[in-house]
């Protein structure tokens, strides 16, 4: 049984917004400035893609430990907690003088996310009843979510040209800071168990570990390659730690991830979806970057700036899906907004080593990302309707991991497929012909993720199967 405590909404969704802006922007921030950081510390080439990689394995590996966390110690406590960590590790991460120091404090910052991302997810679900205001709601928190990582790569490139790199971990504080005041002056206490279960361990290690190992092999792809047998045992690794805990997720009283939530088919579409879409979103930001940087012989800050259009452009979709979707299902822009990122990220296929920014980057950029953001910010709604109270960090958790995993797995199998079709040539002409296949491909996931919300989702919100679950929740809560 649970006892909530008041908060107030628009600060709770401030907070929220702000937490996840940082989250997501420390996922791009680094990439335009490995140069600079490999001089200044002395990183082994082998070794500098550390520094992004590790960020991506410890978020990714501890999201569904962090989200149940959420439903048994309180949202505000974990979202105040992960906050903290990301602040301190952002602090260490610019003071750095060695590389284990900055890699080590990387992997702070993913521990602290992993807390903070379904912290948030889960306010927004349970301060915001599901209708109209939780759609809004969302359709922010997901805009920002993806604006973090567009505009990652305007403030890496930015900070790394004028101000130096240290400070893509030093920009980090105040953002923090002012989350942190947010959380304090309006997020409420959470709910507060009054019969208390205790945390899955078995499953928090079989998870941690299994998806931990599933993100490594994925990741590590860049310098081991696919046929290795690194990446084979680190990959079989995985898949026996996650079938173990799929068999020990249905055998235990409380489980860290209740699989029949997964019998709901938004649920389950959702994650699939937000799958799909990131490994189709992350995959054009890396193909659009390398582009203009090593095709067209853009600058740091000029490649950066080059992502504001496609910014503009989430918004704009945003804006659209949280109008549509206020009272009707997330569906009817889910599918639409599908193929349309499909439409941009094909009509990138026709990018020219002779090409410029406005003849190949700036139309493709705003059809991808209004459509991605019809994707994006409903699909957090799809994911945690008819989701009972208690289990909001579960399934914030789960639609944060697959996410995560959608991001790391399809850009890691994109960039080799591209880096096969280059071949050994650093050509302009070779690059180019990899980058379009790469963005081709990327295209078709999108279409992929349009069968899936048209087969998979309800066509009505009434039919979440979990619509009883939700109703005997609600009944066992307590209003202080």
């Amino acid at each position: 049984m649970y006892r909530n405590s008041p908060g107030r909404p628009g600060v709770v969704l401030a907070a929220a917004a702000v937490a996840q802006f940082v989250v997501a922007l420390d996922m791009s921030v680094v990439n335009v400035a490995l140069p600079a950081i490999r001089t200044s510390l002395g990183f082994a080439p082998l070794d500098l893609s550390w520094v992004v990689h590790v960020y991506a394995l410890t978020f990714g590996g501890f999201l569904l430990l962090g989200g149940r966390a959420c439903d048994l110690y309180g949202r505000r406590r974990m979202f105040v907690s992960g906050l903290a960590v990301f602040g301190l590790c952002s602090l260490a991460g610019g003071l750095a003088q060695a590389p284990w120091q900055l890699i080590a404090a990387r992997a702070g910052q993913g521990l602290g996310a992993a807390a903070v991302a379904p912290a948030a997810l889960a306010m927004l679900t349970t301060t915001f009843a599901e209708g109209p205001r939780r759609v809004r709601a969302l359709g922010v928190w997901s805009a920002v979510n993806a604006a973090g990582g567009a505009l990652g790569v305007l403030a890496g490139g930015l900070l790394t040209e004028y101000a130096g790199w240290r400070w893509i971990m030093l920009i980090n504080l105040p953002i923090v800071a002012a989350a942190l005041v947010l959380a304090f002056a309006g997020v409420p206490g959470g709910a507060s168990p009054v019969r208390r279960e205790r945390l899955d361990a078995l499953g928090a290690v079989l998870a941690t570990g299994g998806v931990g190992s599933l993100v490594l092999g994925v990741v590590r792809t860049d310098t081991e390659g696919w046929g290795s047998p690194v990446t084979w045992t680190t990959l079989a690794a995985a898949a026996v730690l996650l079938a173990a805990f799929v068999f020990a997720e249905a055998r235990v009283a409380a489980p860290l991830l209740r699989l029949g939530l997964l019998r709901s088919r938004w649920v389950a579409g959702a994650n699939v979806l937000v799958f799909l879409a990131a490994a189709g979103q992350f995959a054009a930001f890396y193909f659009v970057s390398l582009y203009m940087q090593q095709v067209l012989g853009m600058g740091a800050a000029a490649t950066g700036a080059a992502f504001l259009p496609f910014s503009f452009g989430l918004v704009a979709g945003t804006i659209v899906a949280t109008r549509v979707t206020a009272s009707r299902t997330p569906r009817v822009a889910l599918v639409p907004g599908a193929v349309l990122a499909a439409v941009g990220l094909g009509w990138f296929a026709f990018i020219s080593p002779d090409g410029s920014f406005l003849a190949n980057v700036l139309g493709p950029s705003l059809v991808t990302s209004v459509g991605a953001a019809l994707v994006l910010a409903p699909v957090a709604a799809a994911a945690t309707t008819g989701v009972a109270p208690r289990e909001a960090g579960m399934a914030s958790g789960l639609m944060n991991s697959s996410r995560q995993l959608g991001g790391s797995i399809g850009l890691a199998v994109l960039a080799t497929i591209a880096a096969h079709r280059t071949g050994a040539s650093s050509a302009p002409s070779a690059l180019n012909d990899g980058y379009a296949l790469g963005l081709v491909i990327a295209a078709a996931v999108f279409a992929l993720a349009a069968v899936v919300a048209i087969a998979v989702l309800p066509r009505r919100r009434e039919t979440t199967p979990s619509a009883t679950s939700t109703a005997l929740a609600e009944m066992q809560e307590i209003p202080s």
